[in-house]
C-alpha cells in the first residue's frame, strides 16, 4: 500500500490536540517524479508528497507544521519548499544547506518560510559532517535568527556537548537524542542530554518515540517526560511522519495519545503544542 493511501486509512486519535498545535518535525519526501531524491542518499523512501502530509494532519487535527528536510532529498529544498508555499500561514520549514549556498540562496529559503537549517551526526546516514562547513554555516545563520538542527545519537551526545554548549545559535536536538530508552533516565548520555536542554538556547523535540521503543511505548515515556520538565519552553513534538528508516510501522494516533502522558497538564501540552513552536518559527 502507498504511503498517500495509509494517510487516508490511519486511526484517530482520542487525545484532541488543542488549537494552533504543531507538527514541529515531519517531512515531505517526492514526488520522485517532479523532485528527485539525492544521487548519494543512504536510502530511497516512498514518495511522500505535500498532499498526503496535509491529508494526515487534517486527519490528526493539527493546525501547523515544520517541514525538516530528509537527507534523501540533499540540499536540494525544493520539495519542502513548495509545501511551504502551497499554505505559508500553516507551514514553516528546516533546510540542508551546503558551502554552495549564496546570501540570495538564504533570502530565498527565508522568504520561502525556512527558519533553521539542519546538521546530521547519526552514523548510518553518514555520520558528522565537514565541521568547517558547520562552522561557517552557523556563522551565516546567526545575523538571521535562525536556529540549528542536530540529529544525534546517543554515543555522540557526550563527545559533541561541548560544541554545542558553545554553539551561538538557538540549536535543536531531534528524537530526544535518539537515547536507548531502555538504559532510563540516569544513563550518561540523556543526563548530557539533560543538561544542554537547561541552557537558555537549547531546545529539543520530544519526537521519535517510535525510535527509541516499541509499542506501547512505554520506555519512552519517562525520557519524555523528564526533558518536558527540564526544556519547559523550548520543547516541541511532532510525529516524524513518515518515519523513514523506521523499525517498525508506527501509528501517529497512537504517538498523538502519548502527548498526555509526557505533558500531562494543559499548561504544558500548551506550551509543547503550540507557543513554543509559535515562537521559535513565527507563527501567528
Amino acid at each position: 500500500m502507498s504511503v498517500t493511501a495509509q494517510a487516508f486509512t490511519r486511526n484517530r486519535p482520542q487525545f484532541k490536540l488543542p488549537p494552533g498545535a504543531c507538527d514541529a518535525h515531519c517531512h515531505v519526501f517526492g514526488p520522485a517524479s517532479k523532485f528527485p531524491y539525492a544521487p548519494n542518499r543512504r536510502y530511497t523512501p516512498q514518495d511522500a508528497p505535500k498532499e498526503t502530509l496535509r491529508a494526515l494532519h487534517d486527519h490528526l487535527g493539527i493546525d501547523r507544521a515544520v517541514i525538516v528536510q530528509a537527507s534523501c532529498h540533499g540540499a536540494d529544498n525544493r520539495a519542502m519548499l513548495d509545501c511551504i508555499a502551497s499554505d505559508p500561514a500553516r507551514y514553516r520549514g528546516v533546510a540542508i544547506v551546503d558551502d554552495s549556498f549564496t546570501e540570495a540562496d538564504y533570502d530565498r529559503l527565508h522568504a520561502g518560510g525556512v527558519r533553521g537549517v539542519r546538521f546530521n551526526f547519526v552514523k548510518h546516514l553518514g555520520g558528522a559532517p565537514d565541521m568547517a562547513v558547520f562552522r561557517r554555516v552557523i556563522d551565516r545563520i546567526k545575523e538571521r535568527g535562525w536556529h540549528v538542527v542536530l540529529h544525534l545519537n546517543e554515543d555522540n551526545i557526550i563527545p559533541l556537548s561541548d560544541m554545542i554548549a558553545a554553539l551561538p545559535v538557538p540549536f535543536v536536538i531531534d528524537h530526544m537524542g535518539r537515547v536507548d530508552a531502555g538504559k532510563g533516565v540516569e544513563q550518561p548520555a540523556f543526563q548530557a542530554l539533560l543538561a544542554l536542554v537547561r541552557r537558555d538556547n537549547g531546545w529539543v523535540k520530544v519526537t521519535g518515540s517510535e525510535r527509541i521503543a516499541f509499542p506501547p511505548y512505554a520506555e519512552a515515556i519517562p525520557i519524555a517526560r523528564a526533558l518536558v520538565q527540564a526544556g519547559g519552553g523550548r520543547v516541541l513534538w511532532g510525529t516524524d511522519f513518515p518515519h523513514p528508516n523506521s523499525t517498525h510501522e508506527a501509528d501517529e494516533a497512537e504517538l498523538v495519545d502519548l502527548i498526555p502522558r509526557l505533558a500531562p497538564t494543559a499548561a504544558e501540552q500548551q506550551r509543547v503544542l503550540v507557543e513554543n513552536p509559535a515562537r521559535l518559527y513565527g507563527f501567528a
